[in-house]
């Protein structure tokens, strides 16, 4: 199958860009570093954590469903020898790289995922320290094909400043990881206020935010670096299988991209920061296609100029349609029912449903006035990351659109639904055989969207690497072009 895929490499007029590779992490060297930064105490705190969350193994079925326990993966890498130990030694990637028929790759966490589900502040601080501290020192010599992502810790801004100044400005990291929904608790919950609410909502960090996240955002062009998030919903309200593992993983990064990237538009991230690129990593493409189109929807109906206000009902000409139309139970109550006129807020009179202060324009701070505004952020600012075995990616090109978004080619590497490295371009490839997409829309796929992503505020980002000269050719980048050939 490797064979395979340089051939298909061969044939093709680009090189390949994955978008989302990952590795699996020595976890003992891993724990050397923690204890550097944290201390034998972080050591001790990290293995007390993995302990508690392996809880489900040792509960009874009884015990799972009174604890509510959820279904928790029970193993997440490759079984092959061969691409384990890919996964685990850089200098094996990056021998094998060209026989996977890849050229370059980002390489985002395997284990490292979870550090950003660490709610423990200290030990989550020292733990991003000590990943990013170990990923900088391994990779360091592979950096003609690989950009590993740094974990950037956002449960406050300043600890993001802190470390994006770290790994971006120190250790030279060009790709930053965030987790942008961070789960918090609600005050009056946690206070015993008000016990009918969850004990904890989503912050998705752009909008409504008890923090002000705006000198991150502001960072990050300075330092030229997207932002890209990698992270789950596995611990949200609606994935609380206690048995079946799949029905709490199907979908969990579609939906926590979902909201992040709605929590980015509606706050007016890219209105305040045009240059300033996102990329949702491994939910696919599905849910930005509904997305954007339901924003379109919600723009038509719910912005300033096209909301029907309550106040332009006529209550004269409908107790008329009562009288006309109604039963003897309507007649009757036709002058309570013009006090009730909204099913939703039943209690309010239509002159309180109107009240100026209470209408807002939903899309104001996002800064968008047509419809084209919102396919505008969708097409040039927005990024959405898919794994070869995908075949929603295809409705990315689709023309019926309206838009051509994204889509950044994944290949997942070392997880559990990558059983053969080498099956993994020759199955997006099968896109391009069925007729699915053009080679045109499979070179952007594997190329160029991955290239745009990371060179719109770093126009140097592959300076040095095997891909310099090729995208700075496709993009029109006037670097300085090394002896590196693609």
């Amino acid at each position: 199958m490797e064979k395979r895929a340089a051939e298909i490499h061969d044939h093709l007029k680009h090189p390949v860009i994955d978008g989302d590779g990952h590795w699996i992490e020595p976890i003992p060297v891993f724990l050397e570093y923690l204890a550097q930064v944290g201390g034998a105490k972080s050591v001790d705190q990290m293995r007390a954590l993995w302990h508690a969350r392996d809880a489900w193994y040792r509960a009874t079925p009884e015990e799972r469903q009174y604890h509510r326990l959820r279904r928790a993966i029970w193993w997440g890498v490759t079984s092959s020898t061969l691409d384990k130990a890919t996964g685990l030694l850089p200098a094996l990637l990056n021998e094998r790289l060209p026989e996977l028929g890849i050229d370059f790759a980002m390489i985002y966490p395997s284990f490292g995922l979870t550090i950003n589900g660490i709610s423990q502040k200290e030990l989550h601080r020292a733990a991003c320290r000590a990943y990013n501290m170990m990923t900088a020192d391994m990779f360091a010599p592979y950096a003609s094909r690989f950009a590993p992502a740094a974990i950037i810790p956002t449960q406050t801004p300043d600890e993001a400043l802190e470390e994006l100044d770290y790994a971006v400005a120190q250790r030279a990291f060009k790709v930053v990881m965030m987790r942008g929904n961070q789960e918090r608790a609600i005050p009056s919950a946690a206070e015993g206020i008000d016990r009918q609410k969850a004990a904890w909502y989503v912050d998705t960090i752009a909008l409504d935010s008890p923090h002000n996240y705006e000198p991150v955002w502001k960072r990050c062009v300075e330092l030229g670096v997207a932002v890209t998030q990698h992270s789950g919903s596995g611990r949200w309200m609606d994935r609380s299988s206690i048995n079946n593992f799949t029905y709490n993983h199907v979908g969990h990064f579609a939906e926590s991209n979902h909201a992040f990237a709605r929590g980015v538009f509606l706050g007016g991230l890219v209105r305040r920061y045009p240059t300033l690129n996102f990329g949702f990593m491994e939910g696919g493409i599905s849910w930005a296609c509904q997305m954007c189109l339901d924003l379109i929807e919600h723009w038509e109906k719910r912005r300033r100029a096209g909301l029907q206000y309550p106040n332009q009902t006529n209550v004269a000409e409908l107790r008329q349609f009562i009288d006309r139309y109604g039963d003897q139970k309507l007649k009757a109550n036709a002058n309570a029912i013009m006090n009730n006129l909204d099913v939703f807020r039943p209690n309010c009179t239509v002159e309180e449903l109107g009240r100026p202060e209470h209408v807002v324009d939903d899309f104001e701070v996002a800064g968008i006035n047509s419809k084209e505004d919102v396919r505008a952020v969708f097409s040039n600012n927005f990024f959405f990351g898919c794994e070869a075995d995908d075949r929603a990616t295809m409705w990315a090109f689709d023309k019926r659109m309206g838009v051509r978004l994204r889509p950044v080619f994944s290949s997942d590497f070392t997880h559990f639904d990558v059983p053969d490295f080498a099956e993994v371009i020759p199955e997006a490839f099968e896109m391009v055989e069925r007729g699915f997409v053009t080679e045109q829309d499979f070179r952007e796929f594997t190329f160029v969207n991955a290239a745009s992503l990371h060179t719109r505020n770093n126009p140097s980002f592959f300076k040095g690497t095997v891909v310099e000269n090729a995208v700075a050719e496709e993009l029109g980048l006037s670097t300085t072009v090394s002896a590196a050939t693609a």
